[in-house]
């Protein structure tokens, strides 16, 4: 069976373009486009990975981070940070609130795959 992504984005071209990319390498998908959803989205359907965007409507992506790592459920599963806001800092600002990489906008779609099969990977081995 092929992965679950959760995909939390309120852009749609940006979603449309991570779900186009990620639906090229066969992954199953699951999108959320603010805080809330994505919260509910993750309790119900348990991803694989999330790739979380970090300005969110009604919760921030770090919120909606925080409270998915308070669940013991949530704890080993990668969450990639992207956000158009690349400050100085910022990275580390995401990695301290629980996202385990870190991606600035506009998303590399060369890129973005490797990330989640890397991530994937090692998921995989630490639950081994």
């Amino acid at each position: 069976m092929k992965e679950k992504i959760l995909i939390v984005e309120d852009n749609p071209q940006n979603m449309r373009l991570i779900e186009m990319v990620l639906r090229a390498k066969g992954y199953t998908l699951f999108k959320a486009t603010d805080g809330e959803e994505a919260l509910d989205m993750a309790m119900r359907e348990r991803p694989d990975l999330i790739i979380m965007d970090m300005e969110l409507p009604k919760l921030s992506g770090l919120e909606v981070t925080r409270k998915l790592r308070e669940t013991p459920a949530f704890s080993s599963i990668p969450i990639i940070a992207v956000t158009a806001y690349a400050m100085k800092g910022d990275k580390e600002k995401f990695v301290d609130g629980g996202c385990d990489a870190y991606l600035s906008k506009p998303i590399n779609t060369r890129e973005l795959p490797g990330v989640i099969a890397q991530m994937l990977q090692s998921r995989q081995k630490d639950n081994a």
